[in-house]
């Protein structure tokens, strides 16, 4: 069974606004080589149009600095799967999951390979109340926002978490790898 691991940028005080962190080449770097870890990405609509809209090619000239092509190159190439049940159809390498969440997923986990990434905030929060999230990485930045969106806000119980991994960047973010206690 593939594992499906969620990775998320965060600020110190919990902001999840992808606006709000604070990218540089290391951090893209990372970020390209988890997702390269996977054989698919699942993202709600508004994620995936988040994505799409930001790394879909081509990218017109000068909008981006070249250190974060690996990045685009990484994410334009993944196969995904957007749950959704207001789209009618997807593409940019990507197909619709429908019906019920816990048995879609639970599916797609069940295929071979290596991992599947989730992204973004309403979604992973749906994943995590039904217990399918295998790992949890937060990039916490040392920023603090001062605003919202936030991580599981509302969430019914508590998620204890054991720590599994960690890296420091130069820019001072530290990515904390997590995976469940059961």
């Amino acid at each position: 069974m593939r594992p499906l691991r969620y990775s998320i940028n965060v600020t110190l005080d919990g902001c999840v606004d992808h606006r709000a962190g604070s990218p540089n080449e290391e951090l893209h770097r990372h970020a390209a080589e988890i997702l390269a870890r996977a054989d698919a990405l699942l993202f709600g609509r508004v994620t995936y149009e988040m994505m799409e809209s930001a790394w879909r090619p081509p990218a017109p000239a000068g909008t981006r600095p070249d250190w974060m092509e690996p990045f685009g190159q990484t994410i334009n190439a993944a196969k995904k799967y957007v749950v959704s049940s207001t789209l009618e159809r997807v593409d940019w390498n990507a197909e619709v999951v429908r019906g019920d969440l816990a048995q879609a997923v639970q599916q797609l986990k069940e295929g071979p390979g290596r991992g599947l990434y989730v992204g973004g905030v309403q979604l992973p929060m749906a994943l995590t109340e039904l217990e399918l999230i295998d790992e949890y990485e937060f990039v916490v930045h040392p920023r603090i926002a001062g605003h919202g969106p936030s991580l599981f806000a509302g969430l019914s119980k508590y998620v204890d978490l054991t720590l599994v991994g960690r890296q420091e960047f130069g820019s001072g973010a530290v990515a904390l790898r997590y995976e469940p206690r059961r």
